[in-house]
């Protein structure tokens, strides 16, 4: 079952607790993970499309809601683990954490930024604002995931 972005952050916000999340970092670890979870178990994590904005990726409802935060650590961080996720999807979010968690912000922009993803495609066919969509998305990753073999 696919999520709305909201409640991904707060999952997302959780794992990474006690780190130095900034609006950026949640927006990039969303969307990888959205990737991820597309290509590995060929459904979505994001019930939201994200959209091709000047500076990467991004789920507008996730910028609205931690906007105020700027460049600066987000402080709204859930308590506990937040519920209405499958295992599968917590396992995915947990990996898809450990192997960007010593990723920067600029660092995840930057990934996400290279020409050919799905970014980049996205805003020389369509402009910006345009949404990426989930079938550009899953290629890229299933391409990451296969070069990895």
């Amino acid at each position: 079952m696919a999520h709305d972005a909201l409640s991904v952050a707060r999952y997302v916000l959780w794992l990474g607790r006690g780190t130095d999340m900034t609006p950026m970092r949640l927006q990039k670890l969303i969307y990888i993970s959205h990737g991820w979870m597309l290509a590995l178990l060929d459904k979505p994590l994001l019930a939201d499309t994200p959209e091709a904005w000047p500076y990467g990726p991004v789920l507008p409802s996730v910028y609205q809601a931690y906007k105020k935060f700027g460049g600066n650590v987000i402080t709204d961080v859930p308590d506990q683990e937040p519920t209405g996720f499958s295992p599968e999807e917590r396992d995915l979010m947990g990996k898809v954490w450990e192997a960007y968690k010593g990723f920067t912000a600029i660092q995840l922009s930057a990934l996400t930024h290279q020409p050919n993803t799905p970014w980049a495609i996205t805003r020389q066919l369509s402009g910006s604002g345009a949404p990426i969509s989930n079938d550009l998305i899953k290629e890229h990753y299933r391409a990451l995931a296969d070069a990895r073999k």
